[in-house]
């Protein structure tokens, strides 16, 4: 079994309770591709085409305020996760946030047309396609949420969760941004849970 086929058995298998079978009917769709740091996935103003895994590095969702021009940041997502922007993928309309690789990064993704293309199949693709749609929904909640009922401190350990060992592989100025707070809250918060410790 090639590496490609493992990593793809070792997340779709769990995730969607996919057979080995159905990976190996989706293995000519996926593609490997490179991403440099500070290169993107996806534009804003461009259809999001793709459904990525991350096998290795780390991206952020963004988006630049109109009249401040200032980037906000609205999602990480590393390692083992989906990456794409959903609702431009799945309406197949242009995309409103840019998504970039914060380091050199390496994925595995399908096209939109291939994806289409499994859930027609007698296979578990169309289960995997109800999980995804649950998973981005899921995750646009979450986030909308923490900022209604949670304490950036509280969004801050939520965040180390979910992306271990983030802080020594993105910028503050990036967490501060995906936190809604400015940096000199990042440091207190960061020394109050030291003292904690």
């Amino acid at each position: 079994m090639n590496s490609k086929q493992q990593f793809l058995n070792d997340v779709l298998i769990p995730f969607a309770a996919l057979t080995d079978n159905d990976v190996a009917v989706s293995l000519t769709y996926w593609r490997s591709r490179k991403i440099a740091k500070g290169e993107f996935f996806n534009m804003q103003n461009f259809v999001c085409a793709d459904l990525a895994l991350i096998v290795s590095g780390i991206f952020r969702v963004y988006f630049i305020h109109p009249e401040t021009q200032e980037e906000k940041n609205m999602y990480f997502f590393s390692e083992q996760q989906f990456l794409v922007s959903f609702r431009s993928f799945i309406n197949q309309y242009p995309c409103y946030y840019f998504i970039e690789a914060l380091e050199d990064a390496e994925i595995l993704s399908i096209h939109y047309t291939d994806l289409q293309y499994l859930y027609s199949t007698p296979t578990g693709w169309q289960k995997f396609g109800r999980l995804i749609a649950e998973l981005f929904f899921n995750y646009s909640q979450s986030r909308t949420e923490e900022f209604l009922f949670n304490t950036p401190e509280e969004r801050y350990l939520k965040m180390l969760k979910e992306h271990p060992g983030i802080v020594n592989r993105v910028a503050a100025y990036h967490i501060s941004s995906y936190l809604g707070i400015k940096n000199p809250s990042l440091t207190r918060i960061k020394k109050r849970l030291q003292q904690k410790q």
